[in-house]
């Protein structure tokens, strides 16, 4: 391939990456055309675009963008998966994949300024999702209110209760 080639492909990717600050890294090496489909069709699903590079030409793209350290685990062929809602979205989606498809291998990733091996990315997949937190957040907001809530009305039924039964009997007494 020659250099002006390369410097074209390295362009595209560093525009392609550009605004990407999460991602995953797997190898699809052994899939087999139905299997490699029916993958990147569900990821197509969920918005996660996967991409196979060249990795010489990934990791200058990546320089490019301040994302560095990556050499390790881009060696052999790889692909690079990105979008979703999170990088959590996406790591649970590709190790849930990764069970069914014996060749497929989550190499690594980048999250936060880090790079993550294969055994840090298949556990960011254990991560609470961007929707999940959500809700912890509110249901503990929530919890308080009920409390209180249950603390006044417990006392208020009784209250209730005690003028039912004194109509009640003065009803009886008329």
């Amino acid at each position: 391939m020659s250099k002006t080639i390369k410097g074209y492909i390295q362009n595209e990717l560093a525009s392609t990456f550009d605004g990407i600050n999460e991602l995953m890294v797997v190898s699809l090496r052994g899939l087999t055309g139905n299997e490699n489909n029916e993958f990147r069709g569900d990821l197509a699903d969920k918005d996660i675009t996967v991409k196979v590079v060249k990795n010489s030409l990934a990791l200058r793209a990546f320089e490019d963008h301040g994302i560095s350290g990556m050499e390790n685990i881009m060696v052999g062929p790889c692909a690079i998966a990105y979008g979703g809602q999170s990088i959590v979205d996406v790591a649970k989606v590709l190790v849930d994949w990764a069970k069914k498809l014996k060749a497929l291998e989550v190499k690594g990733g980048y999250l936060e300024g880090q790079v993550l091996d294969a055994t840090t990315a298949a556990d960011v997949s254990k991560m609470l999702t961007r929707a999940e937190q959500q809700g912890e957040v509110v249901m503990l907001a929530m919890s308080p209110g009920r409390s209180v809530a249950g603390a006044i009305s417990g006392p208020a039924g009784i209250i209730a209760g005690c003028i039912k039964s004194i109509i009640e009997k003065e009803e009886e007494a008329a």
